[in-house]
């Protein structure tokens, strides 16, 4: 996994930002954590996954781009909606992987 310089995160876990990675990248089990990642399909744009899935032996986290790490399920759609609206006050258009890929690239 890869993690957005500019990760977005939210309100009640910001200061466990480096615990909850070193255990999503150790595979360690964190019942509501949710990660939103760029879309794996180009087409799209981002994706929610429950932590738990990461658990499982055959699922490839190696190649997911994480924009953003939510406490449940509701903080990630409520972070969704934030991303979609700063990326539109930003470019007044809605390609996020556009966005988040040019901030990336940014020194």
């Amino acid at each position: 996994m890869r993690y957005y310089k500019y990760l977005y995160l939210s309100e009640g876990i910001r200061k466990k930002r480096r615990k909850i990675i070193r255990k999503l990248n150790e595979n360690k089990l964190q019942m509501n954590i949710h990660v939103i990642t760029l879309a794996q399909n180009e087409k799209n744009q981002l994706e929610i996954y429950n932590s738990m899935l990461f658990l499982q032996p055959d699922f490839p986290n190696e190649d997911f781009f994480v924009v953003g790490i939510a406490k449940d399920y509701e903080d990630a759609i409520e972070m969704v909606e934030e991303i979609s609206q700063e990326v539109y006050n930003k470019t007044k258009g809605a390609d996020i992987r556009s966005y988040i890929l040019k901030r990336e690239q940014e020194e």
